[in-house]
């Protein structure tokens, strides 16, 4: 199976264009998107695009998506938002946790992150594909190439639990890929300069990656 990821759209009619392009060019079987669909206001427009892609798209919420996007999400027939919500395709397992919280120096998921990360936590397996918007603490998370700013809940839970990935953006400047023990941790974003990863998955094999430029 292959995935195209990405996060940090923020509802730009070129990334949409780009992301669109891509799909057409290397037939993806899921796009993911981590986060910053929108950008704050008029998110219908851009969900209307994203119904209109030939794949299925598994989306959270990052910290420019109002709640209004999860709604309008859920009138759709081939967008879904899998915060808190399982979704399995070919074999695999994709979850997710929906929101950031900007914090001095740090992120959280959310005000109540340690209750909510318990729910999803005990379903994550080696075949698991956790989504969510902030990086890790320490794991491509750096502003301005210097201060880590992601969240240590996120980055403990992984070290715990071990997915086979997880998913992020929300650090424009710092996309790649690196790992925490098992799990391949991909920062997806395309806000920068980037064009989002295409991963190759197949059972019992590590996942390829692959990130496309601008």
């Amino acid at each position: 199976m292959m995935l195209y990821a990405v996060a940090d759209i923020h509802g730009k009619k070129e990334n949409l264009l780009k992301i669109r392009k891509n799909i057409e060019q290397y037939k993806p079987d899921v796009l993911i998107i981590a986060g910053d669909i929108t950008n704050y206001f008029f998110p219908k427009d851009t969900i209307d695009l994203l119904s209109g892609l030939s794949i299925p798209v598994l989306t959270v919420r990052g910290n420019s998506d109002f709640p209004i996007v999860d709604r309008l999400i859920s009138k759709t027939e081939t967008v879904y938002s899998i915060h808190r919500e399982a979704y399995f395709e070919d074999g695999f397992h994709f979850i997710g946790l929906g929101g950031a919280l900007l914090l001095p120096f740090k992120t959280k998921v959310c005000l109540w992150e340690a209750s909510r990360f318990l729910e999803i936590e005990s379903s994550l397996t080696d075949k698991s594909i956790l989504v969510m918007h902030p990086p890790p603490f320490g794991v491509l998370d750096r502003v301005l190439g210097r201060v880590h700013s992601g969240s240590r809940e996120i980055c403990n839970m992984i070290a715990r639990k071990q997915p086979l990935l997880f998913l992020c953006g929300h650090i424009h400047e710092d996309a790649g890929q690196s790992t925490i023990g098992k799990t391949i941790v991909v920062n997806c974003s395309i806000g920068k300069s980037g064009g989002g990863a295409i991963i190759q998955l197949e059972e019992g094999k590590v996942p390829n990656i692959n990130f496309i430029q601008r």
